[in-house]
């Protein structure tokens, strides 16, 4: 009896036992955790990260000699024109960990899915603008194989130089520009369109364009038939179809965080830029600076003493330290120090939550009046094209506040002024007049700087600087430890790893 109960408990834990092993695979399968996320969602990741990280503030906007900080720490940049390896890896660290990573996934996993090759394509298209803020900042960079570590194993890629890079960018985004389709699916959980393939088609075009003016003075022939074909298929000229990475609460934008967090009282509109708005009486000045008279310290910038007034507006001057600011401030009317010069107003322009700009229709117009002087664009005149460029930018204030509106009237004052004394110098008043509509762009605006050499900027005056202009920044401190062979080979390429190694296109 004995061993008919031992047999019985052992037929019942055999039985126990393959059951478990029959149903191991549902009972280690999760019922909530997500198992299979839809690329849209990974490209919607890619989007978002799209906008300029907070270390572009160090330099890129100090570049060219928009906002700067005194600041003589971690946030050294191009206040000083040094390298400071804390912050010249942002825009690599951003858009390769970021951008390129999940681009990079969608195109992937969606390859076959030709259902949704409209998702497809939009994704090469936010992936060529990543590729073009990286090549443009660091020159040679991995590009083929690039994102490419976890589907095939790709971790020390090689890099591609910029000549190589450019003419696929132009392919990329032709390719992918002209293959999007209105009849296919609508990726209605695209939080850049939502989906809206038209609007789509003008942003990638856009891009096209930007790119193609970039080759401008390096391969005037390739760019001609990129700024033609970008045009042929209707870029954005209007408010409502710009490129914009909308910011909330729980996205918050890079530089709007920054700017009210710990480092709110570091960062000032540089003397250059209010300068040149105050004495062109440019109405945006008024829109996006805001002054804390007599502060002299940052619980001192108050609401109290603020004023956004055009004539009270003072930049702070290239090359400043937190004693020679603290010194040159005392000058002010209403003295203070370094806390009472002009700042981006962090209450309209630079929220948490405020928008960013990657294409908008001010660029893309100023881009067309140049070409229309060239002879690439043959509509209407290289005025219009300019008049248009900065009633958009002005225009486009009040998206990020109301209280940024720029009034019509004074608006078409300021363009009829500038049309004044546009014929003969139309080349740099359209580089000034981009120069501006980039604010808060500082790749973008940077990039053209270097194209163009308008508008034209005097030598950053630090005593201590490295170079009297910065023209790229150096390869992350990252990359030279554990990629060092490619690195290596790039620079052998193109140039010492410095400030002031030109990128090809830079001529």
């Amino acid at each position: 009896m004995k061993k008919i109960i031992n047999l019985s408990f052992l037929i019942c834990v055999f039985s126990v036992i393959t059951s478990c092993e029959n149903n191991f695979d549902e009972l280690n399968t999760s019922k909530t955790g997500i198992t299979n996320l839809d690329p849209a969602l990974v490209l919607n990741d890619a989007v978002i990260f799209s906008s300029f990280p907070a270390g572009s503030m160090n330099y890129e906007a100090g570049i060219v000699q928009q906002v700067i900080s005194s600041n003589t720490g971690l946030l050294v940049g191009a206040n000083f024109n040094q390298v400071n390896i804390n912050n010249t890896p942002a825009v690599w660290i951003n858009y390769y960990q970021n951008v390129v990573k999940y681009t990079a996934d969608v195109i992937v996993r969606n390859s076959t899915n030709t259902t949704r090759s409209n998702l497809t394509n939009m994704a090469r298209i936010v992936r060529a603008n990543a590729f073009i803020v990286l090549t443009d900042t660091y020159g040679s960079v991995p590009y083929t194989n690039a994102g490419k570590g976890y589907s095939d194993q790709v971790f020390f890629p090689d890099y591609q130089k910029q000549d190589v890079i450019y003419t696929d960018i132009i392919k990329e985004l032709t390719e992918a520009t002209d293959a999007l389709d209105a009849a296919g699916k609508v990726e209605t959980t695209d939080v850049l369109y939502a989906g809206n393939i038209a609007k789509w088609k003008k942003f990638g075009y856009s891009l096209l364009l930007r790119a193609g003016m970039r080759l401008s003075a390096a391969n005037a022939t390739a760019a001609q038939a990129a700024v033609t074909h970008a045009y042929a298929g209707g870029v954005i000229l209007v408010n409502a179809d710009n490129a914009v990475v909308k910011h909330d609460a729980n996205f918050v934008s890079p530089v709007g965080n920054l700017l009210n967090s710990t480092e709110a009282a570091n960062y000032y509109l540089a003397a250059p830029f209010v300068d040149a708005l105050k004495n062109n009486n440019d109405p945006r000045l008024s829109a996006i600076a805001v002054r804390y008279v007599g502060a002299t310290s940052g619980p001192g910038q108050v609401a109290g003493v603020a004023t956004t007034a055009i004539a009270n507006q003072y930049g702070m001057p290239m090359g400043s330290t937190d004693g020679t600011a603290d010194v040159s401030a005392g000058t002010l009317p209403g003295g203070g120090a370094r806390y009472a010069y002009s700042q981006v107003d962090r209450t309209r322009l630079v929220k948490r939550t405020s928008p960013v700009f990657l294409v908008t229709a001010g660029q893309s117009n100023l881009l067309l009046a140049e070409a229309r002087l060239k002879g690439w664009v043959t509509d209407g005149t290289a005025a219009d094209f300019y008049s248009a460029g900065i009633k958009a930018h002005m225009d486009q204030m009040a998206l990020y506040d109301v209280n940024s509106t720029v009034a019509g009237a004074d608006r078409d004052t300021y363009v009829g002024d500038m049309l004044d004394t546009f014929d003969g110098n139309e080349l740099s008043q359209i580089g000034y007049e981009y120069w501006v509509a980039s604010f808060l762009n500082g790749p973008e605006a940077w990039s053209n700087f270097r194209r163009t050499g308008f508008p034209v900027l005097a030598v950053n005056p630090f005593p201590g600087r490295t170079v009297d202009f910065i023209t790229r920044l150096t390869y992350p401190p990252s990359e030279l430890l554990v990629n060092n062979a490619k690195v290596q080979a790039a620079i052998t390429d193109q140039g010492p790893d410095n400030l002031d190694t030109k990128v090809w296109w830079d001529k």
